[in-house]
């Protein structure tokens, strides 16, 4: 069974005064909330278990989508109290994830992905020697300096002046055992495990 996360403890800092009464993945885009379209297209793509962590104002986000069922998929919940940085709040949500690789995807990113396409790739992280994968988009003109630099073969330098310069879409797959040296309830940031 494939499942997916959706990140929805930050604070929204530059989305002030916005966020301030309503988190940001919650906030109005196209006619409905930013997560409900994510929650859509994962569900359309056959993930029928979705865990949504949070911190900031999550008793909104709870009340707002439910147990997954109007979606046609189970939600489960990851509390995090304070936000745990991208790496510890994936790692206190294994046990609701388990133990095979699952899709991670921002709450505050818009894509137009078919998360079906990502299928293939997701079953090919195995968990000693493919543990992550990516998807990088080219660098915004907030970001001209990228986030990774793909090389001619194909691998990524995690100095993005190395190859072409890309950024993180916010999409990424993940295998369980990325995360296996970070303790549950501690902040951690994703970018060191990956360099």
């Amino acid at each position: 069974m494939m499942k997916a996360m959706i990140l929805a403890a930050g604070r929204g800092e530059r989305m002030r005064p916005l966020t301030d009464h309503t988190p940001k993945p919650l906030l109005s885009v196209g006619g409905q909330p930013l997560i409900v379209w994510h929650i859509q297209k994962l569900a359309a793509a056959g993930f029928a278990d979705i865990v949504i962590n949070h911190a900031w104002l999550g008793e909104q986000i709870e009340a707002a989508l439910g147990d997954g069922s109007r979606f046609g998929v189970r939600i489960a919940y990851s509390r995090e109290g304070t936000a745990l940085e991208t790496a510890g709040g994936i790692a206190t949500a294994l046990p609701l994830l388990g133990a095979v690789p699952f899709v991670v995807v921002n709450g505050d990113v818009l894509t137009d992905i078919d998360f079906a396409c990502l299928r293939p790739t997701l079953a090919a992280l195995d968990g000693r020697t493919q543990l992550a994968h990516l998807l990088l988009v080219a660098n915004p003109a907030h970001h001209p300096a990228g986030d990774f630099g793909l090389l001619p073969d194909g691998q990524l330098s995690a100095n993005a002046a190395d190859g072409i310069g890309l950024t993180f879409s916010g999409v990424g797959l993940y295998h369980p055992a990325l995360f296996a040296t970070i303790p549950p309830q501690q902040p951690a940031k994703l970018a060191p495990l990956l360099r």
